[in-house]
């Protein structure tokens, strides 16, 4: 290989290991920044997210409220910070349970085949049958408003997707030769199940939780906007922006900053599945 193609091809590869880096980096930062804020929520809030105060009503963002205050005279900015602590609830439990469940399921599913198999794929078709949206308000509309109902919702109708991830998965890993060994070696159904074919199959929906720890936490948000999820007084993201839809022409301030919040969080959450799917070689 000659100095002029190697010189190209080093830089190719250095840009791309680079742009891996800065993304993780990214991702962890922006990620890392926010639990920091939910964490430290009670000493770094300038205010009481939940104090009323009458003669600070609609006040443009200053050195005193640097996010400003809204019509019931709330620090935005400690609203914003103590809302952290739910959102990134929302995000992390609205994605744990659907990712076991279809975890689970698809492993099963994919291993023995056959009436299992086909019992488990005609639930899923069943359930992408139904909008998600829909499907998920109509099942908080039967439990009631809460982030319970919403945990729930999450759980029934999400785990589809992992579930399909994973089965596609153990269908072509249960072929493979240490898995015909672990057979032929007597291992139990559990054991080849779970600790030979899982681990080897999961990469994959580990990236996508990032991905879809997104979309729980655009679903989060939107369910209090429509005043399903998390309930006033609290201080949750889709709730201060659905408040601030009111003054958005005279106080753009009071939806601004939680829809920003939204948006950057959601960032990060994106970034961290690029660089573990690029870790984990499952974009190659």
């Amino acid at each position: 290989m000659s100095a002029q193609t190697f010189a190209p091809s080093f830089a190719v590869h250095w840009r791309r290991f680079l742009g891996k880096r800065l993304t993780l980096v990214a991702g962890v930062g922006i990620l890392a920044f926010f639990v920091f804020l939910a964490v430290a929520a009670p000493l770094i809030a300038p205010f009481d997210p939940i104090s009323q105060a009458a003669d600070a009503r609609l006040q443009a963002p200053s050195l005193l409220h640097p996010f400003g205050t809204d019509n019931f005279g709330r620090d935005i900015l400690s609203r914003v910070i103590w809302g952290t602590r739910i959102d990134l609830q929302i995000a992390v439990i609205g994605v744990i349970f659907p990712f076991l469940i279809g975890t689970i399921a698809g492993t099963v599913a994919g291993f023995f085949g056959g009436i299992v198999d086909i019992v488990f794929m005609r639930l899923i078709d069943i359930i992408l049958a139904f909008p998600f949206l829909v499907l998920m308000l109509s099942i908080i509309a039967i439990l009631g408003p809460g982030l319970g109902s919403f945990y729930i919702a999450m759980a029934l109708v999400g785990w589809v997707s992992y579930a399909r991830l994973v089965r596609a998965q153990i269908l072509v890993l249960k072929n493979s030769d240490y898995a015909v060994a672990a057979v032929s070696l007597g291992y139990s159904r559990t054991r080849i199940m779970f600790r030979h074919l899982l681990p080897n199959a999961v990469a994959g929906s580990l990236v996508f939780v990032m991905s879809d720890a997104v979309l729980v936490l655009l679903n989060g948000a939107a369910i209090s906007y429509l005043g399903l999820g998390v309930q006033p007084p609290l201080a949750e993201w889709g709730i201060m922006v659905a408040e601030g839809q009111a003054f958005v022409t005279t106080a753009w301030w009071i939806p601004l900053f939680p829809g920003l919040s939204i948006v950057v969080l959601a960032f990060g959450f994106s970034l961290l599945g690029d660089a573990l799917g690029d870790l984990l070689g499952v974009h190659e």
